[in-house]
């Protein structure tokens, strides 16, 4: 009896560690997509002051904005992405905090036509009065994709920009 229970715990451990691996290879893609072409991440960006364009190494480039502009936390905010040079297929856009995980947060955004790209968000609420973030444009092509960073810090209410 107590064999066939060692036994039936190996093979429920062997189970599960099989699923796990499955899951992980099936979600590491939409973690941590390939990206095909990159644009350079522009230091003297400022969200606050109006969009943000980036060139890519190819000659088009992607612009970027949220409204409002000031950024706020735990409150709508509208997304707006405009492309030049590039045939997407879908846009989306992945906020991520620079030196703290805030989990996955890639709102999808709608076209609107003629390289316009639009959708809502929102960022969430951190425990420090301000944090560093990264918004990521993931571009979907026919040949692959295609990413632009945006680097912006938000502020607890009250709280002023370092």
């Amino acid at each position: 009896m107590k064999k066939q229970n060692s036994l039936l715990w190996l093979v429920a451990g062997l189970l599960l560690t099989a699923f796990s691996a499955v899951a992980i290879y099936k979600v590491w893609p939409l973690l941590h997509p390939e990206v095909l072409l990159s644009a350079p991440l522009d230091s003297d960006c400022d969200l606050r002051a109006g969009p943000c364009k980036s060139r890519l190494p190819d000659g088009s480039s992607i612009s970027f904005s949220i409204e409002p502009r000031t950024l706020p936390l735990v409150k709508p905010i509208q997304i707006v992405v405009e492309i030049e040079g590039l045939e997407a297929e879908q846009v989306v856009v992945d906020f991520s905090g620079v030196d703290m995980n805030m989990g996955f947060n890639r709102p999808a955004l709608a076209n609107q036509g003629e390289g316009r790209f639009a959708g809502k968000g929102m960022l969430p609420v951190c425990v420090r009065d301000a944090m560093e973030w990264e918004a990521k444009v993931l571009v979907k092509t026919q040949d692959g994709l295609v990413a632009a960073p945006y680097r912006f810090i938000t502020v607890k209410p009250g709280t002023s920009l370092p």
